[in-house]
């Protein structure tokens, strides 16, 4: 029988081999039936020498399995899921056309306390009656474990610093005409944008862009073949144009490479 092979079940296979390390060989196999530690029959090889190469391993794991949900949402693998949070997006941005940023968030705090404060006052009464002892009905979701570590914290400070130095360099590359032809198709762009924000305002575009997001992977991929072909041919007229944009503007021309 073949398993569909899901990069959960990747990743785990994947970690757990990194994580146990190299087979055993007969002698380490003695070893462990004896009762004595042996790590590939190898006396240098520690738990501790393979953990640092466990860690990079489960991270890529942790974000391949972050990344596969988050196509498996996009591409509606499970239609009640992603329904219910398209839903809860949904709602949450129309809110804000009605109301301001202010008044959605305590709203939405007044309901989850309300929630949360319900549900804690029928357990305890629940357990009044019943005369048990069950606890905090949250006491699991208290005991976990939500704070980042000093290495996540750099790690996405790094990520941001890298993207803010990268948008900086390329905005002064644009605005100082280090290129004429790509200064002159932002300065395009822009003009369309003003259009655009004549048109709709910050919400409406991100509702849209929502919207987007959980249509247009699943048309593509039922129409994909058609849609490629479209693309191929409106590339091709773009690039003429600007070909010939390129030979009638004076230092417009790229340099060869």
């Amino acid at each position: 029988m073949k398993y569909l092979k899901t990069p959960q079940h990747q990743c785990a296979r994947r970690f757990s081999s990194t994580r146990l390390g190299p087979p055993l060989s007969p002698l380490s196999s003695r070893d462990a039936r004896a009762g004595r530690p042996s790590f590939g029959g190898n006396p240098s090889l520690s738990r501790s020498t393979m953990q640092p190469a466990a860690e990079p391993a489960k991270m890529e794991c942790f974000w391949s399995s972050w990344k596969g949900q988050a196509m498996d949402l996009l591409y509606w693998r499970d239609v009640k899921q992603t329904g219910v949070l398209l839903g809860s997006v949904l709602l949450l941005l129309f809110s804000l056309t009605q109301f301001s940023v202010v008044s959605v968030v305590a709203y939405l705090a007044l309901a989850a306390l309300s929630a949360t404060v319900s549900f804690r006052i029928y357990k305890s009464v629940l357990q009044a009656v019943q005369k048990t002892d069950e606890g905090h009905p949250f006491k699991s979701y208290l005991d976990m474990e939500i704070s980042l570590s000093q290495d996540q914290i750099q790690k996405y400070a790094d990520n941001a610093q890298l993207y803010a130095n990268t948008t900086l360099k390329e905005l002064r590359r644009l605005f100082l005409v280090q290129d004429l032809v790509d200064s002159l198709k932002f300065a395009v762009l822009m003009w369309l944008l003003t259009y655009v924000g004549a048109l709709f305002n910050g919400l409406t575009l991100l509702i849209m862009a929502v919207v987007s997001m959980f249509t247009m992977p699943v048309i593509y991929e039922k129409h994909q073949a058609q849609i490629d072909q479209y693309l191929g041919l409106i590339r091709t007229h773009v690039n003429s144009v600007v070909g010939k944009i390129q030979a009638k503007i004076p230092g417009a021309k790229r340099k060869a490479e």
